[in-house]
């Protein structure tokens, strides 16, 4: 019979927090297993690199949700309305995330890298820039740099975001806000869903297909 295990992966992931926010990415997972009171090869029985215990630690998945919903999406339904959903689910993300990026740089702590050496929002810029591309070819967009698109929707949710953080602004959950709200009604409520409106019309206008 197995034996139970004495430390949870909660509590490996709770020490891991603690040194990875006093030294960022460099810290040895030595240390880490001295401040969880376990070996180092427990460690790695649990979590396969250090990477993985870092993101799961830090609640920053390497695979967010809208890059996975990504994959369905393309080529499906009414691209607009898949744009603002996953606009939405990008700026829920980096709500989620952001603060606890800025602590590791406040404190000056690195930051491992992803996907070939790029950074978090490289990657997302990477990843719905193929997307893109792939309604592009399909004849569902009108042929545009992607990745300049990409940049744009990317960037501004980002900066939206990170206005929000240093404003103290208390923000709705985009989870709430069903996509209805920003399609059909001629009065938003909410000031994100007119953000969310503007941002998708204003690149919607450069790259929505023609109609002959």
């Amino acid at each position: 019979m197995a034996r139970t295990p004495r430390i949870t992966n909660q509590q490996i992931l709770e020490a891991a927090r603690q040194v990875f926010l006093q030294q960022g990415f460099g810290a040895s997972t030595l240390e880490i297993a001295q401040q969880a009171g376990i070996s180092e090869a427990s460690i790695f029985k649990r979590f396969s690199t250090k990477e993985e215990l870092f993101f799961a630690a830090m609640g920053i998945p390497e695979k967010p949700l809208w890059v996975n919903e990504l994959e369905f999406l393309c080529g499906k339904g009414d691209l607009k309305e898949n744009l603002i959903k996953v606009c939405l689910e990008i700026m829920e993300f980096y709500r989620q995330v952001l603060p606890r990026i800025m602590m590791l740089r406040s404190r000056g702590n690195t930051m491992p890298e992803l996907g070939g050496k790029q950074l978090r929002p490289m990657l997302d810029v990477k990843v719905l820039t193929a997307f893109l591309e792939r309604e592009i070819n399909q004849g569902r967009l009108h042929p545009c740099d992607p990745q300049t698109v990409a940049q744009i929707l990317v960037g501004t949710l980002m900066n939206y975001v990170f206005l929000e953080q240093m404003s103290s602004q208390v923000s709705m959950p985009t989870a709430e806000l069903a996509i209805g709200t920003y399609l059909n009604s001629g009065d938003p409520t909410t000031e994100v869903s007119v953000f969310i409106l503007s941002v998708v019309d204003i690149v919607w206008q450069g790259i929505a297909p023609s109609q002959d």
